[in-house]
C-alpha cells in the first residue's frame, strides 16, 4: 500500500487515495480485532510513546490499545504532571524525546501548530491526536470509515454537522476530508458558534436545524466545547438543546436511513437525546469507537512501513 507521508498531522495533505488507502487497510484491522486473538507483530520492536498535553479519555485508550495489538512497546507520558509544568520547552522536550529513540509518537496538544513543530523536532513518525482548533485527523477517518461501512460508499452523500462548529477541531477535519470525497455539506449551529468567513469552505450554512436537516444521509453532532469558550455563546443549555438538540422530532426531516454520529464526548440532553444516542437502528456512535482502533492500526502501521523504508535507504 502505497502512503508517502512521514507524519499525520492533519487531512489537508492527504490525497483522495491517500484516505482510501488507510480506510482499507483499517477494514483488515476491523476484522482482527473482532477475533479472539487480536494480535499483529507489525510494529513488534518499535516504540510507540504517547504524549498527551490535554485529558482524553477514548483517544489516548485508542491509541493505546492500537499499538499494543500491533505489537508496539508502548508508554504513556504523564504531561500534565510532566517537566513542561516546570517550565521546559516544547523544543526542549522534543529534544529529550529523540534521545530515547521512539519510533511513533501520538500527541494531543491543546494549542493549534504544536504537534506539528514537534514533528520537524523529531526524528521518528508524528501522529496528530488533537491540536487546539486545528485538526483531529484519525477522528476524521474514523468518522469516514463508519459512514462508508454504513451506507457502502463515501462520495455524494448529503452531510449535516451540528453545533459548536467554531471550537471543534473535529468539525474542521470532517469538512476538509468529506470535501475531498466530494460530498455535499451542510454545517448548522447558531451564529454565535460559527466560525468567521465558513462559506468560503464551500458548505451551506444553517442556523435552523430543522431545514439544515431535510434529506440529510448522515446527522454529525458535536459537543459544546465548554472549555474553549470564554464569553456567553449560548442563552442556555436548556435553550441551546431545544433549538440545536438532536431529538427523534428533528431526526424526522432526514432521510429515514439517516444515521446518527457524535465523536464524544457526550452530553445527553444538551447535544443529543440520551434514548436516540442509544438507537441501534439510527446511532453509530458505539462503531465509530470500534472503527477508531482499527483507524489508528491502519494510520500507524502505514507510517512505520515509510520508517523502515528511510532506514533501509
Amino acid at each position: 500500500m502505497s502512503f508517502a507521508h512521514r507524519h499525520l498531522l492533519g487531512i489537508e495533505p492527504l490525497s483522495q487515495q491517500d484516505i482510501v488507502t488507510i480506510l482499507d487497510l483499517a477494514e483488515t484491522y476491523v476484522d482482527l480485532n473482532r477475533q479472539s486473538a487480536k494480535h499483529a507483530d507489525v510494529l513488534a520492536g518499535l516504540t510507540q510513546i504517547n504524549m498527551f498535553f490535554e485529558n482524553s479519555t477514548r483517544t489516548q485508550a485508542s491509541f493505546e490499545l492500537a499499538g499494543k495489538r500491533l505489537g508496539a512497546d508502548v508508554m504513556n507520558m504523564a504531561m500534565q504532571a510532566s517537566s513542561i509544568k516546570k517550565g521546559e520547552t516544547l523544543i526542549d522536550t522534543a529534544m529529550t524525546l529523540n534521545a530515547m529513540h521512539p519510533d511513533l509518537l501520538v500527541v494531543r496538544h491543546p494549542h493549534s501548530g504544536a504537534v506539528d513543530l514537534l514533528a520537524q523536532k523529531v526524528n521518528c513518525a508524528v501522529l496528530n491526536a488533537g491540536d487546539g482548533k486545528h485538526e483531529h485527523p484519525t477522528q476524521a477517518l474514523l468518522d469516514a470509515l463508519t459512514i462508508r461501512r454504513a451506507k457502502g460508499r463515501l462520495h455524494r452523500l448529503n452531510i449535516a454537522i451540528c453545533g459548536d462548529i467554531s471550537h471543534s477541531r473535529v468539525a474542521r477535519s470532517n469538512l476538509i476530508l468529506l470535501g475531498k470525497m466530494e460530498n455535499r455539506i451542510r454545517l448548522i449551529g447558531p451564529p454565535t458558534l460559527m466560525p468567521a468567513g465558513i462559506g468560503e469552505f464551500g458548505v451551506e450554512v444553517y442556523d435552523d436545524m430543522r431545514e439544515g436537516l431535510k434529506d440529510v444521509d448522515v446527522v454529525m453532532m458535536l459537543r459544546l466545547q465548554k472549555e474553549r469558550m470564554d464569553g456567553g455563546f449560548i442563552p442556555s443549555e436548556r435553550e441551546y438543546y431545544h433549538r440545536y438538540g438532536l431529538d427523534a422530532e428533528k431526526l424526522a426531516l432526514a432521510k429515514p436511513d439517516a444515521i446518527v454520529m457524535h465523536p464524544g464526548p457526550m452530553n445527553r440532553g444538551v447535544e443529543i437525546d440520551g434514548t436516540l444516542a442509544d438507537d441501534i437502528n439510527r446511532s453509530v456512535i458505539q462503531e465509530q469507537v470500534e472503527m477508531g482502533v482499527a483507524v489508528r492500526m491502519a494510520a500507524m502501521e502505514l507510517l512505520a512501513q515509510n520508517l523502515a523504508a528511510e532506514t533501509r535507504r
